[in-house]
């Protein structure tokens, strides 16, 4: 078995309780970067560390590492809205159909006030499938144009 995609990393994580504490990376940083590396190599420690791999332990380090990134991304959106002083944010792609970190952007979100929009599950796919469409029309309807750009790997998001 490959990886586990988002879906299955979600429904594990809900059969878990919380037992393990992982590190919540960059998460007190006052940019909006975020990086979950440092995370998954924790993880990775974790269940090197387990003498018995069993399906609860699964499902706890899978609840340990959902709340370590819903932690992580509920407060980067509460720090970037604060910086350009907005009070709506929206929510897609794949990672807009995880149950935990809605409940999560919700509950938080309403303590402040603030709105938090998701798309119908049903619209929350793959980000890579979005952009690909986005990229055949934009290429549809540009093909007089020159669409040459040059690669940054590390472009800015601002």
């Amino acid at each position: 078995m490959g990886y586990p995609g988002g879906l299955a990393l979600s429904l594990l994580a809900e059969k878990g309780k919380p037992h393990f504490d992982l590190p919540r990376p960059l998460i007190h940083s006052k940019d909006l970067n975020f990086s979950f590396s440092g995370l998954k190599t924790a993880v990775l420690h974790l269940i090197r560390a387990q003498e018995n791999l069993t399906d609860d332990i699964k499902a706890n380090i899978a609840f340990a590492f959902q709340e370590a990134i819903t932690d992580v991304l509920t407060k980067k959106c509460l720090h970037a809205l604060d910086q350009k002083g907005l009070k709506q944010l929206v929510v897609s792609g794949g990672v807009g159909a995880n149950k935990q970190l809605r409940q999560k952007l919700v509950s938080t979100f309403a303590q402040k006030n603030y709105e938090v929009f998701f798309p119908r599950l049903e619209f929350c796919t793959d980000n890579g499938a979005m952009i690909a469409f986005a990229g055949a029309m934009r290429l549809e309807t540009s093909l007089k144009r020159d669409l040459a750009f040059s690669v940054k790997p590390r472009w800015q998001l601002a």
